[in-house]
């Protein structure tokens, strides 16, 4: 279920005539390529690893060979990687546009190659589960495992784990938190003075903070999903004895489905809060019954401007709002010195005769 509910959301997210080409440079923003690069890595989690890890979790032996052995050792740290640090770049971005929208934002080229980096650090990352997985026979069953050389105890395998959660976990979301919190404190505390009456700024205030709310929901989903994973992790390795407990295959089984259920909820969170992405949906998919194409769907996908341009516009519109009306009484008072004279220069006395 987790397969077919992620990946048809994932391959919209990630489809390139919707993400960069037929929506042409309106879509071609900083956020857009973090978001395709998180459905990526997601659709690819949901794709190579969740099934197979899946039956070897409840089966308990391993099916798939010596080759896709190494591979599902690696790759779930890769795609988790990629997930949590495209969200912390995306929380950063929003952050820049939002706390400064006045400074230089990336271009596609250096995003190109922070997506780049992202991948090239990840794989790293995961090599020592790729070169340590090894294929073994245990009373018949083969087992897919992963072997630390001369690491009596365990110590170094605990070690590399502690850091993996460190470093795709704990520390990701404590910068999206920070980042979060700031945004959130400067748009729901922003106002214009003078300017409540000019609906377009409460309207691009209004659209911010339903962009910060989804990704925030996004962030806070990851975590959720994984945080049970990990705390299992960290619990097996100090109290041995727990896989000896009753129904633990069962509570596993659980925790697992849950951590990789992490990748079906992106697409439903957007679905649900983002007009641009549903209209996107039904065109990518125009060709399903059940997906019905409108005039509207393909007017929201032309017409409407990137949010990188509609930060540039409406910070423009708030400082001339807020000159303006700042100028007001000013002109006010210019006007009554027209009328009645000036009371800033004191009248001659009239002469008495």
């Amino acid at each position: 279920p987790q397969v077919s509910a992620s990946f048809p959301g994932h391959s919209q997210t990630s489809h390139p005539s919707q993400a960069t080409r037929g929506i042409g440079t309106r879509m071609r923003t900083v956020t857009n390529y973090f978001v395709v690069n998180l459905a990526l890595s997601d659709a690819c989690m949901a794709t190579f690893n969740t099934v197979f890890n899946f039956i070897y979790a409840s089966h308990n032996i391993w099916y798939f060979g010596r080759v896709f052995c190494h591979f599902q050792n690696f790759f779930p740290i890769t795609a988790m990687f990629v997930s949590i640090y495209s969200m912390m770049a995306i929380a950063a971005d929003r952050y820049m546009a939002i706390i400064h929208p006045f400074q230089p934002r990336l271009s596609a080229r250096s995003t190109k190659f922070i997506i780049a980096a992202i991948w090239l650090v990840a794989f790293s990352l995961a090599v020592p589960q790729c070169f340590y997985s090894k294929i073994e026979v245990d009373s018949g069953a083969t087992k897919c495992l992963v072997v630390w050389p001369d690491d009596e105890g365990e110590a170094k395998h605990l070690g590399y784990h502690l850091s993996l959660i460190v470093l795709i976990y704990l520390l990701p979301l404590m910068v999206m938190f920070v980042t979060y919190s700031i945004i959130g404190l400067t748009l729901w505390r922003r106002t214009v003075p003078g300017n409540q009456s000019f609906g377009s700024n409460r309207q691009h205030i209004k659209a911010k903070k339903k962009v910060v709310k989804t990704m925030v929901l996004v962030v806070l989903t990851f975590a959720i999903c994984w945080l049970p994973f990990h705390l299992y992790f960290i619990l097996s390795k100090f109290k041995k004895d727990i896989y000896e407990q009753r129904f633990i295959q069962q509570v596993y089984l659980a925790i697992f489905w849950l951590a990789m259920s992490s990748t079906m909820y992106n697409p439903i969170i957007y679905c649900c809060l983002n007009r641009r992405f549903r209209s996107g949906f039904r065109v990518a998919f125009y060709c399903c019954p059940w997906a019905t194409t409108t005039e509207e769907d393909k007017l929201e996908l032309s017409q409407q401007p990137s949010l990188s341009r509609r930060v540039h516009r409406s910070q423009t519109k708030e400082i001339f709002f807020t000159m303006s009306d700042m100028s007001q009484p000013f002109k006010d008072i210019s006007k009554a010195q027209q009328e009645q004279g000036s009371w800033l220069v004191p009248r001659k006395p009239r002469k008495t005769h």
